[in-house]
């Protein structure tokens, strides 16, 4: 038999050559052995799958108990509903102007506080040891005019100011009473007295209540209070903690004030703003804090901008400013309503840009008697809409026109030519305001009416309307100027989708 050195068939590979070797093929023993590892793979991942898919499920089972659990346990919030108008009466009563829209619940809707004079609500006053008849404070839920709370005080009502709770100032109340010869610190939400004192004496004081920062070192931010007659203009400064006086009383001024405000300059320096017979002024709170107690003044900035004008005798810096502000154009800054008598009975009502001075709209009105002051309520179009009071001037008009021939005017910026005219008439009206119930929506305005005499007791009634509720029956009046191509139709469906801000 003859032998070769190559390889064949029957033996692919030469053994040892080339550095190959050859392959043999597996024993009987071995094919069994991974026969036998082969199954064990497969019955270990088919165990491995049952433990994967378990794992799956339980953890879906434990999604869906937790999504249950807080859609039970933890419902989401209910919006809450509101009724589109509401009244409340009080019969034999008397009111005051004075209205307070004020979160005094924890819905976070706005609520409304005002004061009544009677001989008893839920509560008696001479078992609150209080004479009869007495003031009562209320604060009604927004939402429905159900009261939230009542407060008994002692007469006679002189002025109330809320809003003077904030997150600088660390008080515990947010509104302050000046009645008989007290002033009453109340917390807004339970109506609870938070602290009462006398009344300065002699010192007969007039809104606003100015809102300072904390001036006596005790962590909790002060209020400053003005009397003003036609011979003089006086402050005295209050402890926010407990009312005690600061000091001493300041001579502001040498005439009588009209009006008065705390304005903050950018460089958040505070002045006290005079409106006058000859103009506006303003005096910087840091001197007068001075004057009333040495070195109260070292927590107040000072604004050269400012100073550079002040009178070096009276400190008195001439100023222009308004307490109502709104935007008619969209520039971004505040411009200024000015509402001003022209005879004849007659009010100019003018809107000046913030911005540079100019004048951007103006109309004439009769001044009917018992007008409340305009309104302005911004929205989100970046403009804001302005409420007027007062009666259109007829062809002749030689006398005042009656509370029944006044009516409300909404003037929205972009139809400057057209007011919107309310047909509704209201009887005397003694506080009015218009106000977002809600951050961002539910416009609405209150108005509160009750006998016209002063000391006379009678019906007093709260309204409440929604802005946009009028707007149906309302009438498009033109003011001059081209009037918008648009059909009244059409501008009323401009003021119903109308969105509102509270920036």
């Amino acid at each position: 038999m003859e032998t070769t050195d190559h390889a064949t068939e029957g033996d692919p590979l030469k053994r040892g050559e080339d550095g190959l070797e050859t392959v043999a093929a597996p024993s009987g023993a071995e094919q069994k052995m991974k026969k036998k590892k082969s199954c064990k793979e497969i019955l270990a991942f088919v165990r491995a799958n049952h433990w994967r898919t378990a794992v799956f499920f339980f953890s879906l089972f434990l999604c869906l108990t937790i999504v249950f659990a807080f859609s039970f346990i933890l419902p989401c919030p209910v919006r809450p509903q509101y009724l589109i108008s509401w009244n409340r009466s009080f019969s034999h009563a008397e009111t005051y102007d004075f209205l307070a829209v004020e979160s005094a619940s924890e819905d976070q809707v706005m609520d409304v506080t005002f004061v009544v004079k009677m001989s008893e609500s839920s509560k008696n006053c001479t078992d609150e040891g209080l004479p009869s008849p007495c003031l009562f404070v209320i604060a009604v839920d927004g939402t429905d005019g159900e009261t939230l709370w009542e407060r008994p005080l002692r007469p006679e009502f002189h002025w109330a100011q809320c809003g003077l709770q904030t997150s600088e100032s660390s008080r515990t109340w947010d509104c302050l009473l000046s009645h008989s010869d007290q002033i009453s610190a109340l917390d807004k939400k339970t109506g609870e007295i938070k602290w009462q004192c006398p009344h300065p004496p002699g010192f007969r004081s007039v809104r606003p209540v100015l809102s300072t920062p904390d001036l006596d070192g005790d962590a909790v931010g002060d209020v400053a209070l003005v009397r003003t007659n036609n011979a003089t203009t006086q402050l005295v400064f209050l402890s926010g903690k407990n009312g005690i006086q600061i000091g001493s009383s300041v001579s502001l001024s040498t005439s009588g004030t009209q009006k008065h405000l705390l304005q903050r300059t950018p460089k958040s320096s505070r002045y006290v703003v005079l409106q006058q017979d000859t103009g506006l002024y303003g005096l910087a709170l840091r001197r007068i804090a001075a004057k009333a107690k040495a070195g109260m003044e070292k927590v107040l900035r000072q604004d050269d901008r400012w100073e550079k004008n002040a009178n070096p005798t009276s400190g008195l810096i001439p100023i222009y400013n308004e307490p109502y502000f709104g935007h008619f154009n969209k520039d971004g800054l505040l411009d200024v309503v000015i509402e001003e008598d022209v005879g004849n009975n007659n009010k100019r009502i003018v809107i000046i840009d913030g911005k540079s001075g100019l004048l951007l709209w103006e109309y004439t009105l009769l001044a009917a008697s018992n007008s409340p002051r305009p309104a302005t309520i911004h929205t989100s179009n970046f403009v804001s809409i302005f409420v007027f009071w007062g009666t259109e001037i007829p062809a002749a008009a030689t006398t005042i026109p009656a509370i029944s021939q006044r009516h409300s005017f909404m003037l929205h910026p972009v139809y400057p030519q057209v007011l919107l005219k309310s047909t509704n008439v209201v009887d005397h009206i003694v506080a009015f305001t218009a106000t977002l119930l809600e951050r961002g929506r539910h416009a609405a305005y209150f108005l509160l009416t009750g006998p016209a005499t002063e000391g006379v007791q009678g019906t007093v009634i709260l309204r409440k309307r929604k802005l946009k509720q009028d707007v149906p029956q309302s009438k498009v009046l033109s003011v001059g100027g081209v009037r918008p191509s648009e059909e009244d139709e059409d501008i009323k469906e401009a003021f119903n989708r109308l969105r509102f801000s509270d920036n």
